[in-house]
């Protein structure tokens, strides 16, 4: 956040750095990725020009992060899943924001043929952010 909008110089690199950091569990407190999804969250708040460009390789990263909490049978506790699935529903949602709305477009399709409630609960939040 001290960077603000000057983060933009290093966003080819730390986008590969929050990838590799949300595709990786890092054990039951999941501190690693609770990280990254608030570096996330931070980078889109102070970047959001250049968010749109990087949209597809974000929300597949996130929605796979949805995915992989939600059907995880590791010891993390349910209090540290519902924070990542809460940090990742937000970062989607600030993804919306940035990208005028496209979001909500690309999830359409996802959120009428996914069966699992918990996914669906997060999808259906970005669909209804305002």
């Amino acid at each position: 956040s001290r960077l603000g909008i000057l983060i933009v110089r290093h966003l080819k690199r730390l986008e590969r750095v929050i990838l590799g950091y949300l595709e990786v569990s890092d054990g039951p407190e999941e501190k690693a990725r609770l990280g990254i999804l608030e570096t996330l969250q931070c980078t889109i708040e102070h970047a959001w020009p250049r968010m749109p460009c990087r949209l597809p390789v974000l929300l597949k990263a996130l929605l796979r992060l949805l995915w992989d909490v939600h059907t995880e049978q590791g010891p993390t506790p349910e209090p540290v899943r519902a924070a990542l699935l809460q940090g990742a529903t937000q970062c989607l949602i600030l993804l919306d924001h940035c990208s005028q709305g496209q979001v909500k477009v690309l999830l359409e399709g996802v959120q009428s043929s996914c069966q699992e409630n918990r996914v669906r609960e997060c999808l259906r939040k970005v669909q209804e952010s305002t």
